[in-house]
């Protein structure tokens, strides 16, 4: 029986462990691969790793054994790592491409396969379509074992992780950290993270840095009601004054200032814009997608960087940071990349970032959360993720292209755009945004207001509208 067609969504594919993320669909992708790889280089190599997901190790060495048997040589993480830490080896080993099996912030049933480049981030969205193309219909699963592998010299294990944690050590002054006054707390989510902040910064207080494939049944993205305990321990603990979190294979981050109140993406990257040039005195394009907050171009325009809007997915991004010169590149979700590292997401470096930001100035988050607003003004943004069947998230989101929606109870907008997603610019000075996911059944309502009860108020009327 012909088996169903993979489709690779915004990151990567993803889908349910036993249901349709198998051995033997692992093993038709891993096909694809090598014989994409194959039609370009005649010996390419793989570094491949996967986060603390359950099956990990097993989706692993069948893909291992896939690349190997088609005399494709690889370089197997030992132990789980974080998708950073792939990305990285990849430039390390000077490969000619990277996987990671991780369903990143996706829930627990959920596993993936994500591609990376040679260069150190996303494989492009053109490159991904080609691997996808070539994903056969129907595999003999490989025989050949990862010892044989081995003896064949196209299998070296390495360690990832110490790679990363040496890197580390090169692009901070981890002394200054470690004796920082603000101490800082950080959240693993049971992801791959977990082990980076024990190991440099001692001194830190952690959570949920230990293995748990289960994630107590939360999915590990580092939203606000996803972190409640850090935001208690926070509260409950006056000498900790920043909150760091990332999601299942580390490349998101959340933040958390001194009273325990969440800090988002939006105002993570303008943090990161703001301390790199005002500070810093870097320049470069800033690189935002859709569903970021305006707030970004009016400081870039402010401080006269150059502003560029993607499509949702951080590959999109990745490909400008290949061929420009780009100072922060990030997406509301939390994926954040930064001049003078890989141009990859990477919750763990944007978080010693922002906490350097701190150490240097001797200024809470707080603070500089209102050296942003001096900037940009004040604003506050929510998102409600709805859970509903494709089908009804597809009918709503033709309504909106189609122009369906007239305005959200008492909130009308004066103009549209269509990017990836509808985004109304509201005429109270905010805007609201309808997105389907690329993999799972949701359908994300994303809201800036100028104060909580507004932007809260905003979902509220947006839902009962369009539901």
């Amino acid at each position: 029986m012909k088996s169903a067609p993979i489709k690779f969504g915004t990151d990567g594919w993803r889908a349910i462990i036993a249901q349709d993320f198998t051995e033997y669909n692992v093993a038709r992708v891993a096909q694809g691969l090598a014989t994409w790889l194959l039609q370009h280089d005649a010996q390419p190599s793989v570094v491949i790793g996967h986060d603390c997901r359950f099956g990990g190790p097993l989706f692993t060495e069948i893909a291992t054994r896939v690349l190997g048997a088609n005399g494709i040589k690889v370089y197997l993480a030992k132990g789980f790592v974080s998708t950073p830490m792939v990305s990285l080896g990849v430039l390390l080993h000077q490969a000619h491409q990277g996987v990671v099996i991780t369903a990143s912030h996706n829930p627990p049933t959920y596993n993936g396969f994500k591609l990376k480049g040679a260069h150190g981030g996303p494989t492009s969205p053109k490159d991904i379509a080609a691997v996808e193309a070539l994903i056969p219909d129907d595999i003999d699963m490989p025989t050949i074992q990862l010892e044989d592998l081995e003896a064949k010299g196209l299998l070296v294990y390495v360690d990832l992780e110490s790679s990363y944690i040496d890197y580390l050590k090169t692009k901070f002054d981890f002394e200054a950290l470690r004796t920082s006054p603000f101490k800082l707390a950080y959240d693993a989510m049971f992801g791959a993270g977990q082990n980076v902040i024990r190991k440099l910064l001692p001194q830190a207080i952690l959570l949920h840095c230990e293995h748990n494939p289960g994630f107590e049944g939360t999915a590990p993205e580092p939203l606000d009601r996803n972190l409640q305990l850090l935001s208690q321990t926070i509260q409950q603990t006056p000498e900790i004054k920043i909150g760091l979190a990332t999601d299942g294979d580390a490349d998101r981050i959340g933040l958390y200032d001194e009273d325990g109140q969440f800090v988002d993406a939006h105002h993570i990257i303008l943090l990161l814009v703001h301390y790199l040039h005002k500070y810093k005195k870097l320049n470069g394009k800033v690189a935002i997608a859709f569903s970021a907050t305006d707030r970004i171009k009016r400081m870039a325009e402010q401080y006269q960087l150059p502003v560029e809007v993607t499509k949702i997915g951080f590959k999109y991004i990745s490909e400008i940071m290949i061929h420009e010169d780009v100072l922060v590149g990030g997406e509301e979700s939390g994926g954040i990349a930064v001049k003078g590292h890989i141009p990859e997401r990477d919750g763990i470096y944007d978080g010693l970032v922002i906490y350097e930001f701190m150490t240097q100035t001797g200024k809470s988050l707080k603070e500089l959360c209102q050296e942003v607003y001096d900037v940009v003004g004040t604003f506050v943004y929510e998102r409600n993720d709805l859970h509903i069947d494709n089908a009804k998230k597809e009918a709503i989101i033709k309504t909106a292209y189609d122009g369906g929606y007239a305005q959200f109870g008492s909130y009308t907008y004066h103009s549209v755009e269509t990017i990836d997603g509808v985004k109304y610019h509201l005429d109270n000075g905010g805007w609201v945004m309808l997105r389907a996911s690329g993999t799972e059944p949701v359908l994300r309502i994303y809201a800036e207001g100028n104060s909580k009860a507004e932007a809260l108020d905003i979902l509220e009327q947006v839902k009962q509208t369009i539901l």
